[in-house]
């Protein structure tokens, strides 16, 4: 099932990826291993749910290497960076460039579980906000041209009137798309559909206007 998140085991030590592997088969975790970066980028079809736990030192692409292809896809799996001895100030440009963990070797095995689970649960809050945000952003393809310059009026806290006005069309005409907009939007109030133009517009919050 692909809704089942996977750990990619990234390592080009054949034991490393073995004994990673039973691990974490054992404590409950589906997973997959690859012997190189290129290998894992080359899988067809590379899942949105799940973690990626990688070698830093590795031939042919490095696992910071990796994780800038990842970046570079839109792949937004959260990365696990595992490093020898003398290769901290590596792990810290990797934490720098996005990657969510780094573990030295050899680590305790209840500390990469400990790490990958929280991996999981953070990719899992990513899609699902993104699964939001998608949704909400599909309301508001259904807004014809002139529900969409309303809603932007509201959110900007302009009265009906001053709306009446700005689009040249009556009052009345205004509360109309208002309740329009706010069907489509689903939205209860106005600092409800505020709230959702917010979620959707973060950039708006503190521009002064959507």
């Amino acid at each position: 099932m692909t809704d089942i998140p996977i750990v990619h085991v990234v390592d080009d030590d054949e034991a490393v990826r073995f004994s990673l592997s039973f691990l974490l088969e054992t404590a409950g975790f589906r997973v997959e291993t690859y012997p190189s970066a290129v290998a894992f980028l080359d899988r067809s079809g590379i899942p949105p749910e799940g973690c990626v736990v990688t070698d830093v030192r590795m031939p042919e692409m490095d696992g910071l290497t990796l994780q800038q292809m990842l970046v570079e896809r839109g792949i937004a799996l959260p990365v696990i960076v595992m490093t020898g001895h003398g290769d901290i100030p590596i792990a810290v440009q990797a934490l720098k460039a996005g990657a969510v963990d780094f573990l030295e070797k050899p680590f305790d095995d209840e500390l990469l579980i400990g790490a990958i689970r929280a991996a999981l649960d953070r990719n899992h809050r990513d899609r699902s906000r993104q699964s939001d945000a998608e949704l909400l952003s599909s309301r508001l393809t259904a807004l014809t041209p002139r529900e969409y310059e309303v809603l932007t009026a509201l959110v900007k806290g302009h009265p009906n009137k001053t709306i009446a006005y700005d689009l040249g069309i009556s009052a009345r005409t205004v509360e109309v798309h208002r309740a329009r907009v706010m069907e489509k939007m689903q939205a209860r109030n106005l600092s409800e559909l505020v709230r959702i133009w917010l979620s959707i517009h973060p950039e708006s919050v503190g521009a002064g206007q959507p």
